[in-house]
């Protein structure tokens, strides 16, 4: 932990679910530790390079409702991923920029215009103890983070010091007004398309059910969060008739237990499709009928109440292909951000 006692952020309000995150914790998910860490990794990776973090430095990934922090030393800072216009001692300032704030000041957050997460990378990262080789909070297991909780009135968040950025980006240089550009920010639409490997247990579903699931406009429900997202206002899927067996239960969409990977499908009683996210356990009985692609699961992560989804059927090779997309889009993003 830093020695100077003053280089912390108080947190006078904690916002709605305002928690340490970071790239995860990887490794540990066959023993049902989730990788957590921030849900929309592109975004949380952009601030920390806006200050000349390491990508995968702690930042405070804010939902829908900000935080009001009260800084005790000088500090340069940046907000990305969901529109949510951070002020300074009540003045407005743009997102996805690199600011300062100076010691005494409050940093607030306007209501959330687009989006649902945003990102806040402070120079030097949030410095909470590493547990599994991640910083990142997972609330469901009370690990990493602050506590292993969500952030709390009176807390007190030390900031690490200014060590820089690792490899990838090693002559990046910490500067006030550096802004990522506006082609490199996050992408927060309310329809978006997903894309989803159909399986491992798709072929269950009726053949009208199969093609229905792919037709329909989804909605998100209110349940959604960091464990998962819930859709409804598609039609019901059905499942084919089957003799259960022992342990599956009677519902045709419980099967016995079986490993889920993060970004699985699961249809609880064929009703509402809910997408595992990066708290989600890593396995149970519901029927996975497909995976979104990990190209995509930062886009969910920025889905509010009411948005739409439509799921949209791709092969191996395209959701590779994507993925090459996406590390591609990360590469600009370095070289534009190396100063």
């Amino acid at each position: 932990m830093p020695t100077d006692t003053l280089n912390v952020v108080e947190v006078l309000k904690p916002g709605l679910a305002t928690s340490v995150q970071d790239a995860g914790r990887q490794g540990y998910y066959r023993v049902g530790i989730p990788p957590s860490g921030s849900l929309d990794q592109y975004s949380s990776r952009a601030a920390n390079l806006l200050v000349g973090n390491a990508e995968d430095a702690a930042v405070l990934e804010l939902t829908l409702l900000g935080p009001e922090l009260l800084f005790h030393s000088d500090a340069l800072f940046a907000v990305t991923g969901a529109e949510m216009i951070p002020k300074v001692d009540g003045v407005a300032y743009a997102g996805n920029m690199a600011l300062r704030i100076r010691a005494g000041s409050r940093l607030t957050f306007d209501y959330v215009k687009r989006g649902a997460r945003a990102y806040l990378a402070i120079s030097g990262g949030i410095d909470v103890p590493v547990v599994l080789g991640s910083r990142s909070t997972y609330t469901l297991g009370a690990i990493g983070g602050l506590a292993g909780r969500r952030l709390q009135k009176g807390d007190r968040l030390a900031i690490g010091a200014k060590s820089g950025p690792k490899d990838e980006a090693k002559n990046a240089k910490p500067a006030e007004g550096v802004e990522l550009p506006p082609a490199l920010r996050a992408k927060l639409e309310t329809t978006v398309e997903l894309r989803v490997l159909p399986g491992l247990y798709h072929y269950r579903l009726t053949p009208e059910s199969a093609q229905t699931f792919f037709d329909d406009e989804w909605t998100v429900a209110p349940e959604a969060d960091r464990i998962g997202y819930r859709y409804k206002n598609g039609r019901p899927l059905h499942f084919m008739d089957r003799e259960q067996p022992f342990g599956a239960g009677a519902d045709p969409s419980n099967i016995v237990d079986a490993c889920y990977p993060i970004g699985s499908i699961q249809v609880p009683a064929g009703l509402e499709p809910i997408i595992l996210h990066r708290d989600a356990v890593s396995g149970g009985g519901y029927a996975t009928i497909g995976t979104v692609i990990s190209a995509d699961m930062d886009l969910i992560g920025q889905m509010q109440p009411n948005y739409r989804a439509r799921f949209v059927s791709v092969t191996m090779n395209e959701a590779l292909a994507a993925r090459r997309e996406y590390q591609r889009r990360l590469a600009l993003l370095r070289e534009a951000l190396a100063r």
